[in-house]
């Protein structure tokens, strides 16, 4: 699990990579905001509605992101 945290560095929320390398963003309350396929580089929201190609979890997140300790 990778903390996020804005320019503040105030928690925001979290990725969390399964064994198939697929990552989940949480926001700080641990509620699934989008997930991330490296495979298909497709990035969706938490209600599977395509919102790109490539890794766009940090723009749904609120403030955006900066990776912190895991």
């Amino acid at each position: 699990m990778q903390r996020l945290y804005d320019a503040n560095m105030r928690l925001i929320g979290y990725y969390v990579q399964d064994a198939a390398g697929r990552v989940r963003a949480l926001d700080s309350d641990s509620r699934l905001v989008g997930s991330y396929d490296p495979f298909s580089d497709k990035t969706y929201d938490k209600n599977r509605a395509l919102v790109g190609r490539g890794n766009l979890l940090a723009s749904l997140l609120p403030g955006g992101a900066k990776t912190g300790g895991e």
